[in-house]
C-alpha cells in the first residue's frame, strides 16, 4: 500500500505552515503577523517600490493597502511618490523599522540554524528545501546581467566548475580552459548572466566576444534544484539576445560527451554540429548557430 501523492503534498503544506508560523498572530514573537514580517523584509531587503512589492508577494492591493498603513501606524515605514513616477509609490523602512527588520533577521536566522542542526542529513534537507523553493519559485526567476567577478556570478562559475570536475574522466582543471578568469564576458566585448531565484544565483550563462561578429557561448550551468524548468532554454535565449544587442552575428559552443543534456538541449535549440574551432583540451563537440 502506498500513500497518495496529494496527502503527501498536503502534508508537507501543513509542515510547512506550522514551522514558519503562518497562523500565529505575533510571528515569532514581534507582535504582528506573518504577513507584516514579510512586508516589511522585502522593505528591508531593497523592494521598496509598492507595486513591485506587491507583485513580489503575491498580494492583492488591498491587503497590500492594509499591511502598509499598519506599518505605517507603528512608524515602522514612510510611504512618499516615487520620484521618476508621481503615479507609483515607495515605501522605506525608518529607523525603527530597520531596527525591527534587523531583530527579524536574528530570530529567522537564529530558527533556520536550528532546524538544520536538529536534523541527522542537513544537506540532504537543504537540497530537498532548494528543490521545492525552486519548483514553487519558477514564474519568478529572474535573469540579470552581472559582472562575472561578483559573488554572485563567482559561486555559480564555482559550482560549475565543481560538477565538471565530477563527471568528467580526466577531471576539470579550469585554469586549463579558455578565458578562465571570464575577462571576454563584459560589455562591450560580450555579457554574463545569471539566474536569481527570490535573490539566490541557481544558474549562470557566460556571453565570450572578442569584438567581432563572432562569440562564444561558454559556462551553461544550471543547479541541480532547478533543472528540469526550462532555466538552461531561457539561459540560452537571454544570451542570444544578448549578443544581438552587441551586433554578433554567429555564436558557437562547445562541450563534452559526460554532458549529454547540454548536448540535447543545443540540439533541440537549432545548433548546427561543426567542426573543431578551438584547441580547448576538454571538449568533444562544436556547434554553431547563426543569429
Amino acid at each position: 500500500m502506498s500513500v497518495d501523492p496529494v496527502s503527501r503534498v498536503r502534508r508537507f503544506g501543513r509542515a510547512v505552515t506550522t514551522e514558519v508560523g503562518a497562523l500565529d498572530t505575533s510571528f515569532l514573537g514581534r507582535g504582528r503577523s506573518l504577513g507584516a514580517a514579510r512586508v516589511l523584509n522585502a522593505i528591508g531587503c531593497g523592494r521598496s517600490d509598492v507595486a513591485d512589492l506587491r507583485d513580489y508577494l503575491g498580494l492583492d492591493s488591498g491587503l497590500m493597502s492594509r499591511l502598509l498603513r499598519g506599518l505605517e501606524r507603528e512608524g515602522l515605514i514612510e510611504t512618499a511618490e516615487h520620484r521618476g513616477d508621481a503615479r507609483r509609490r515607495v515605501a522605506l523602512l525608518t529607523t525603527a523599522g530597520r531596527q525591527e527588520f534587523r531583530a527579524y533577521e536574528r530570530l529567522s536566522n537564529s530558527r533556520a540554524e536550528a532546524l538544520l542542526t536538529r536534523h541527522p542529513r542537513p544537506q540532504i534537507l537543504l537540497a530537498a528545501m532548494d528543490l521545492v523553493a525552486s519548483a514553487l519559485g519558477q514564474d519568478r526567476i529572474a535573469i540579470d546581467e552581472m559582472d562575472p567577478k561578483c559573488s554572485d556570478a563567482r559561486y555559480c562559475l564555482n559550482e560549475y566548475y565543481a560538477e565538471l570536475d565530477r563527471r568528467f574522466e580526466s577531471g576539470f582543471d579550469a585554469s586549463r580552459s579558455r578565458d578562465p578568469e571570464a575577462k571576454d564576458m563584459i560589455r562591450p566585448r560580450g555579457a554574463f548572466l545569471v539566474a536569481i531565484s527570490d535573490g539566490l544565483p541557481i544558474g549562470c550563462v557566460g556571453l565570450k566576444g572578442n569584438g567581432g561578429e563572432t562569440a562564444e557561448i561558454k559556462r551553461l550551468w544550471v543547479a541541480p534544484s532547478a533543472r528540469g524548468l526550462g532555466l538552461g532554454t531561457r539561459l540560452m535565449e537571454a544570451s542570444e539576445e544578448a549578443a544581438r544587442t552587441l551586433s554578433i552575428k554567429t555564436l558557437r559552443l562547445d562541450t563534452n560527451r559526460a554532458l549529454p543534456e547540454a548536448i540535447g538541449l543545443y540540439r533541440r535549440s537549432g545548433w548546427t554540429e561543426i567542426d573543431r574551432f578551438n584547441d580547448d583540451p576538454y571538449p568533444d563537440f562544436f556547434f554553431e548557430k547563426k543569429l
